[in-house]
């Protein structure tokens, strides 16, 4: 039977002294962990949760830091039985208003047994928690008072194949109140399934700086080489941000060799990074660098190895892989036999049409970037009205069915059950498939529909992130429906530094000209504001439904 507990603890059964963990932050030494340092730490954590009564299957949420008490205490709740989900930590990213709220919709949800943080976050979740199910708020700084217990107590190794292991929780304006509940038989197929993908080997060394709060950073850069016995090197992703050439030179001192990165990084390192800080360092161990988690551009890629082709980059290592925590993570993967297929299709036919037909000469043409071919475990198909399947380049709801599917969204049937039809999970992401490869066109619920017009907001986002002024990434695109044209309004939000009132409506209205210039789309209104205005997500994506909801609070207002 293979469970998570067991396969940790016969990995340092079988090689205690095996260095499998780095954990990097700055201006201190690179932190090493053996597999015996990651059970010692994670046994600690199981006592103490233990000590206070949590039981077998009781849920407890971890808000902490990105370190090495995040780990233990994750692997504690694994050992002991307990189902543990990794929350962001309140950090000056996220508006404090959002978070609070989230939490407390996540607790009333999910309803936790108890929560581990660190004594000056007490009193934040302890005010969220109040008249809930949470019967611990359980101190990191008081867990000096549990001691290691023997391998032989934990009661984790009781769980079987099928019980719940550990919940993700899906990004979004709502997400934090979808719990994804994953067993561990549902982690282990997509583990055994990703790394023939990947084709991962005992050599491959794995450089992540990605949140655990998200399945790509959770399952690729930590479950993953964790129970694959890989070295990982991690670096939190707060740390990154600040100094983006942190991943680059992890991958020259250890000679990585798999990384991921959403899209935007992929721009961020190229404009942020200058040359003096990537003197010396080589890139050309690095056999994948995976595109995932956001929709995948060919400029991205394009920006990307340009900067960084230089310090010997391999054009082969640009990758692309679909995924989603519903299915514990890949769904599908490119760019690892073959190079990353480049689909050009017509514009006309992909807003008008709802199909991706290839571009004819001279017309106008979009380049799609494959998310390449399901793995093996996973079948994909498109699905249009009624759930019908469509054929190839059809473009319609991409729906999924695999043996590492999510046991349910925890303590909601309700969504469950309307997630599913026929055993198939809809994933409401919209894309078409060509050549048995996948190609994601954008989110069912952000299609704005003006006069039977399907506009993807990515596109007009892109076209206003290119204007002077705007604060690149930092715009949203949205449509508010219109009671007397009897269609949506398309309003586009941009952050800005720039403050004088005279100077936002003129970087407004080269927004609208560039939108009007580059398609066919009319837009209602161009609002220019602060930084700090747009709401995210936990991953860090602009988050559409949040700041639809705030324009229109505002507008009510008077102020918008």
């Amino acid at each position: 039977m293979n469970t998570l507990p067991k396969i940790l603890l016969d990995a340092c059964a079988a090689a205690p002294d095996k260095l499998i963990l780095v954990l990097q932050s700055p201006r201190q030494e690179d932190k090493w962990l053996t597999n015996q340092d990651l059970l010692n730490g994670a046994s600690i954590y199981a006592n103490f949760l233990s000590i206070n009564g949590i039981q077998p299957d009781d849920v407890v949420i971890i808000v902490l830091q990105h370190g090495v008490d995040l780990i233990y205490a994750f692997w504690g709740c694994i050992l002991h039985g307990a189902i543990p989900s990794i929350m962001p930590f309140l950090t000056e990213k996220l508006s404090p208003e959002h978070y609070r709220q989230s939490l407390r919709s996540l607790i009333e949800v999910i309803q936790p047994t108890a929560v581990i943080t660190y004594a000056n976050f007490e009193a934040e979740i302890r005010k969220a928690t109040q008249n809930t199910s949470v019967r611990a708020v359980l101190i990191r700084e008081n867990i000096q008072s549990a001691s290691a217990i023997p391998n032989h107590a934990y009661q984790g190794l009781e769980r079987e194949e099928n019980a719940i292991a550990l919940l993700q929780h899906s990004s979004g304006t709502t997400g934090l109140q979808k719990g994804v509940a994953l067993s561990h038989r549902a982690i282990m197929n997509q583990i055994q399934a990703y790394r023939n993908a990947i084709h991962l080997t005992a050599q491959d060394v794995i450089i992540s700086w990605l949140p655990l709060y998200h399945d790509m950073g959770l399952i690729a850069g930590f479950l993953m080489p964790n129970l694959t016995q890989n070295l990982l090197v991690m670096m939190s992703p707060f740390d990154w941000v600040k100094s983006p050439v942190r991943l680059f030179q992890a991958v020259h001192r250890y000679r990585g060799t798999l990384t991921w990165l959403p899209n935007f990084a992929y721009n961020f390192c190229a404009s942020k990074i200058r040359d003096r800080e990537m003197e010396g360092i080589d890139l050309s161990t690095l056999r994948a660098v995976i595109n995932c988690s956001e929709p995948m551009k060919f400029e991205s890629h394009k920006i990307f190895l340009t900067r960084f082709q230089p310090y010997g980059l391999d054009p082969s290592a640009l990758a692309t892989c679909y995924a989603m925590a519903e299915n514990v993570f890949a769904v599908s993967q490119g760019g690892i036999e073959n190079p990353v297929t480049l689909d050009w299709i017509n514009r006309m036919d992909l807003i008008y049409h709802h199909k991706a037909n290839p571009a004819i000469p001279n017309g106008e043409a979009v380049c799609m970037l494959s998310a390449g071919k399901p793995i093996s475990n996973t079948k994909v198909k498109i699905v249009g009205k009624f759930g019908r399947e469509l054929g190839e380049r059809n473009i319609g709801e991409i729906a999924i069915y695999s043996d590492c599917m999510l046991t349910e969204y925890y303590q909601r049937p309700d969504l469950t059950a309307s997630a599913f039809q026929d055993g198939w999970y809809l994933t409401g992401d919209l894309g078409y498939i060509a050549n048995g490869e996948i190609y994601i066109t954008g989110r069912k619920k952000d299609l704005i529909i003006v006069g039977g017009k399907n506009i993807y907001p990515q596109d007009i986002e892109n076209i206003a992130n290119s204007v002077a002024g705007v604060y690149p990434g930092r715009v949203v695109a949205f449509g508010v429906f219109n009671d007397e044209l009897g269609t949506e309004d398309v309003i586009v939000i941009a952050e800005s530094e720039e403050t004088n009132p005279i100077k936002r409506r003129e970087i407004a209205e080269k927004v609208r000209l560039a939108i009007n210039q580059s398609s066919d789309i009319s837009v209602r209104q161009v609002l220019i504001v602060e930084r700090g205005w747009l709401i995210k997500t936990s991953s860090g994506k602009i988050a559409r439904l949040a700041n639809r909801e705030k324009y229109l609070k505002q507008l009510l207002n008077g102020s918008a």
